[in-house]
């Protein structure tokens, strides 16, 4: 599905920022902003939680409060936080989706935008509310805004996932296509080179 360019485009100061983006399984939200020009780093995580609970196998029973997310660095000067946000429901997120993605279920696999500063909060609520309003999707946006607390890395084993294991039955399931979808709609943004860390 391709979402809709951003009416409220965002209007950020020189130098690098960080979006926190939660979209399902990390491993593939991780793959698609990894290949998005402008973007420095991209690190998987839990956000929501405490730190006591920040662990995988504790995450992943759907109680700690945290979602699978990822932390991305970026230069506004190449790719605008607005322009994250457009390439995050056309290739990595279903906003139509409560506590799911694709084949995961539960609270932790929610998505959700999680502004870092005023300016980004301010597109992410202008943008959803254009979404509602787009007649992209047949079904109801539920995507929220979740307030930003503390971003907690994930083990070292999830960190480029998809990059040191190509061929793990998940990523040629689920998360290839979102690779090549981001090729296919945002060719000005694609490249090629999977941006480590």
């Amino acid at each position: 599905m391709l979402a809709p360019a951003a009416a409220r485009q965002a209007r950020e100061a020189p130098g690098l920022k960080t979006a926190v983006f939660a979209g399902g399984c990390f491993w593939g939200v991780e793959a698609v902003f990894s290949h998005v020009l402008g973007v420095k780093s991209v690190l998987t995580g839990y956000h929501g939680g405490d730190g006591k609970s920040a662990k995988y196998d504790r995450v992943g029973e759907g109680d700690t409060g945290h979602a699978e997310a990822v932390q991305v660095t970026y230069d506004p000067a190449v790719v605008r936080y607005d322009q994250l946000v457009r390439i995050f429901f056309s290739v990595a997120a279903d906003p139509t989706l409560k506590d799911r993605q694709g084949p995961d279920v539960g609270p932790q696999y929610r998505a959700a935008l999680v502004p870092t500063s005023e300016e980004q909060r301010l597109v992410a609520s202008a943008y959803l509310a254009q979404m509602k309003t787009s007649g992209v999707w047949a079904r109801p946006i539920v995507t929220p805004i979740e307030a930003y607390r503390k971003f907690y890395p994930a083990e070292g084993y999830h960190q480029d996932f998809m990059a040191r294991n190509p061929r793990h039955p998940y990523i040629l399931a689920w998360d290839v296509a979102k690779v090549a979808a981001l090729k296919k709609r945002f060719p000005g943004f694609y490249k090629p080179d999977f941006t480590k860390g």
